[in-house]
């Protein structure tokens, strides 16, 4: 990169170089070489050759950008092609043709055009970010406006060259006009570098100084025709010279330090000036009109013309308009269709919020409402262990531990409750399943013997670890223990069976009511489906899927009056390291509802 930035600055100094030269040849002409062919040919030629050095050295900006950049890179360098366009007019009299250039002259229009490419460039406003659609609206706004100045000099100058010539005229008008559209692209300028900053202010300044030299040299070479004294290659020629000089300047300059591109806007206020602009343009059609029918001074066939002309142009700015309307109803219907939708997902976004505070005011109200009846459960336990101490009839005994039964049942609701309440994240960390089975059995022991429940247990040898929050698994296995223990009693049955396995990277906990399975394998009926989706129910359960959702497990539930209670408990296993890279991640968790009683 620094080798080609060195041959790059060296190559602009070259550049620079021959181009100074060729101002200074020009001066030296000027002042020693007297009024002949050899200094209007050497004073066109060299100028011709400065207008080439300029539009050379902006082409490979174009060439280098994209988008919008590269059409106001190409835009400017085809204002400077006209303008060197119109020079080479000039070199095919004066030099090839040996005469003067004609009064009446047919590439006048390419000096007048060659300023409207360089309008359009800055309409562009390459220096402040747009989006798409401002960049068609105002491409198109523009495009209105070139239009528009065309039409202006088919109205005041044409006339005079081709529908009856009049050099006087032809020249007054043209003048006029030409000073006019001058002065506009000096204004535009103006604004553009008031509205821009850093590396583009320089650009902008750069381009107002080249334009302004040209204007000022344009109007003091005018000056000096009027008085008979100004001819081809004289020191009226210089600062013209000059003005061309710079735009090379301005490429070379702009190819070492290309201007950044601003900061987005969230001004709108140059597209509706620019609109506007737009408007006024089409508007203004009805006044040519009319001044073109009430100017008397002018011939009846200048009269014609200019309001056919302005007829047709009505019709051309029309179509423009019309397509202009068209695009901004599209625009807003897709941003109203846009806000619509917006409005819409606002009111869901507000129903959840709304949701989400009614969700959080009940979880505060459980927590108070667990906390507040732990104490008289705890009481209700402790005086159904008390009964159950004294000696009571088999009946009344039996009365005693269902007491105790429902309480423990309503103490584990309770604790559900508070574990709903205060879900938070887990702390994960390797857990041994076997031990939390234990742990949970061992909790559960009172209310099974007091059921008198026989609990059968097979636990895997090797450890069984899982990657979860101990607390929270332990919870869920008390929690399924005692729902299975609740439901085997509302059976009538006598046993239950916890196993622990390992199977297809997942650990498999089954509970299952033994004595019921063990009577319908004898009746031959099948074994329960566990494959059948249900909507999973139960305050205690529902705190189980929760944590369950944490660690990519699931539950699997079913209850049947002629089957029993099956409950299966799956979650993923750690795997040893080698392992990891070919196992797949767990399906989302299936959850089960236990089935109705008969």
């Amino acid at each position: 990169m620094a080798p080609r930035i060195t041959f790059l600055r060296t190559y602009s100094k070259l550049w620079t170089a021959a181009v100074a030269a060729c101002l200074a040849i020009l001066v030296l002409a000027a002042l020693i070489l007297p009024q002949s062919f050899r200094l209007t040919a050497l004073s066109d030629v060299v100028q011709c050759i400065l207008l080439f050095s300029g539009t050379v050295s902006l082409i490979p900006h174009a060439v280098r950008s994209r988008g919008r950049m590269r059409l106001f890179w190409t835009l400017i360098a085809s204002g400077v092609g006209l303008w060197f366009a119109y020079q080479f007019v000039w070199i095919y009299y004066e030099v090839w043709l040996r005469t003067d250039v004609p009064d009446l002259c047919a590439g006048d229009v390419i000096l007048f055009l060659h300023i409207v490419p360089l309008m359009a460039a800055l309409a562009l406003r390459p220096h402040a970010p747009q989006d798409e659609y401002a960049a068609r609206l105002r491409r198109l706004d523009f495009a209105l406006m070139v239009v528009w100045w065309i039409y202006l000099y088919v109205l005041i100058v044409i006339p005079w060259q081709y529908v009856v010539p009049n050099i006087p005229a032809y020249n007054n008008d043209l003048n006029s006009l030409y000073l006019i559209e001058k002065l506009a692209f000096l204004g535009t300028l103006i604004l553009a570098w008031m509205g821009s900053k850093g590396g583009w202010k320089i650009f902008y300044a750069s381009l107002f100084g080249a334009s302004f030299a040209y204007a000022a040299s344009s109007h003091i070479a005018n000056w000096a025709i009027g008085r008979h004294v100004y001819y081809s290659g004289s020191l009226y020629d210089i600062p013209l010279a000059v003005s061309m000089a710079w735009i090379t300047m301005i490429g070379l300059w702009t190819r070492e330090r290309e201007p950044e591109t601003g900061v987005r806007s969230t001004s709108t206020s140059h597209g509706v000036w620019l609109a506007r602009l737009g408007m006024i343009a089409a508007f203004s059609l009805p006044v040519f009109a009319a001044w073109a029918l009430i100017d008397v001074t002018v011939p009846p066939r200048i009269r014609s013309f200019r309001v056919v002309l302005t007829l047709a142009a009505a019709m051309l700015m029309g179509a423009m308009v019309f397509v202009r309307q068209r695009l901004l109803d599209w625009e807003l219907l897709r941003l109203l269709t846009h806000s619509r939708e917006s409005f819409t997902n606002l009111k869901r976004l507000q129903a959840q919020i709304t949701e989400s505070e009614k969700l959080a005011s009940i979880g505060q109200l459980l927590g108070g409402a667990a906390h507040e009846l732990n104490n008289p459960i705890t009481a209700m336990l402790g005086y159904s262990d008390l009964l159950l101490g004294t000696p009571l009839t088999p009946e009344q005994n039996e009365l005693a531990g269902r007491i105790g039964q429902h309480a423990r049942r309503t103490r584990s609701l309770v604790a559900s409750l508070l574990s709903f309440a205060k879900q938070g994240p887990a702390a994960m960390a390797p857990v041994d399943l076997n031990t939390l089975l234990r742990t949970a059995v061992k909790l559960s022991q009172p209310q099974w013997q007091a059921l008198k429940i026989e609990v059968r247990t097979e636990y895997l040898q090797e450890l069984l670890l899982v990657h979860g929050d101990s607390n929270q698994l332990l919870h869920v296995c008390v929690q399924i223990i005692n729902d299975a223990l609740h439901a085997v009693g509302q059976h009538g049955s006598r046993i239950l069976t916890i196993t622990a396995e390992c199977a297809n990277d997942t650990a498999i906990i089954h509970i299952s009511d033994a004595s019921l399975a063990a009577r319908h394998q004898t009746l031959g009926n099948a074994a329960p489906d566990l494959n059948s989706p249900e909507t999973l129910s139960g305050l205690g359960l529902s705190a189980c899927q929760g944590i369950l959702l944490q660690h990519h497990g699931r539950i699997l539930w079913r209850q049947d009056c002629n089957v029993g209670t099956t409950i299966r408990v799956e979650i993923p296993v750690i795997l040893p390291a080698s392992e990891k890279e070919q196992s797949s991640d767990p399906g989302l968790p299936i959850l089960w509802r236990p089935q109705p009683y008969a």
